[in-house]
């Protein structure tokens, strides 16, 4: 018998939106040779693979070229996948054993919120390099441990950005969240976009790991601790935030199933 493994796209309860995921749940563990095949033969912007222990499920997320420490999206999928596929039932929480420590998710009605660590940012100054590869001029930039914080004057320019992937590679650090305030008249209180060329995804389109570093850096300027926020890339995605300023930051998300199928090597 294969292997079954599950796309789902996160951030999203419409198909073909959000961010696809693949999703393995393992009868045993894997090298980490053939979870980087899997993940690159899927081609997506992470695959996830799951293990059973006692009281939740090793959990371990792979870009087509690397592993990584930390998805949103791709947790946000498991969890999806564990509810939807039978592994755990609505009433039960999702605890996941990572590299960024436990993850717990839980289910709440049609969405599924995630306890993640939060990631601040700090004032720095860029090089000049950062605003050629962006092809604009910012506002103010911040440097976390995903990579640069950049906030762009409205949220036109969030969306019209194209940068130049190529020469963000060069730069010491090639991960840019570039976000803005939402328009006056939106639903939404921020924007944002992430491009991370250092790791394979030129863009990824709805990131969970950027909003562990958008919610501390919003809350402080809107003094809010409960945000709705969009992605806006060209898939989009939908975000809920609340962080009060502690250690932890909460997301929600929706997510659908769009494909299941079988691996037949292993």
């Amino acid at each position: 018998m294969g292997q079954t493994i599950t796309q789902v796209d996160a951030f999203t309860n419409t198909p073909f939106a959000g961010n696809p995921a693949a999703v393995c749940v393992l009868p045993t563990p894997q090298n980490k040779r053939w979870m980087q095949n899997v993940a690159q033969e899927m081609n997506l912007s992470e695959t996830a693979f799951l293990v059973r222990q006692d009281d939740g499920f090793n959990l371990r997320w792979f870009t087509p070229k690397v592993e990584v420490p930390l998805c949103g999206h791709a947790t946000l999928a498991s969890a999806h996948v564990l509810w939807s596929e039978g592994h755990l039932s609505p009433n039960e929480v999702a605890r996941f054993y990572t590299k960024s420590g436990v993850l717990i998710a839980k289910l709440q009605g049609e969405w599924i919120e995630l306890d993640f660590p939060v990631n601040h940012s700090q004032a720095t100054v860029a090089p000049p390099e950062l605003g050629q590869a962006l092809g604009i001029s910012y506002k103010s930039v911040c440097q976390n441990s995903l990579g640069y914080l950049v906030e762009l004057e409205s949220e036109e320019l969030v969306r019209q950005i194209q940068p130049n992937f190529q020469l963000l590679k060069t730069l010491p650090v090639s991960d840019v969240i570039v976000t803005s305030i939402a328009h006056s008249d939106s639903q939404y209180d921020f924007v944002s976009r992430f491009f991370a060329p250092g790791v394979g995804i030129d863009e990824d389109p709805v990131t969970g790991a950027a909003h562990c570093c958008l919610a501390a850096f919003w809350r402080d300027r809107l003094q809010k601790d409960e945000l709705l926020a969009y992605q806006a890339s060209s898939r989009g995605g939908v975000v809920k935030v609340y962080y009060d300023g502690g250690d932890r930051v909460f997301l929600s998300g929706q997510a659908v199933t769009v494909m299941r199928g079988e691996l037949i090597t292993r």
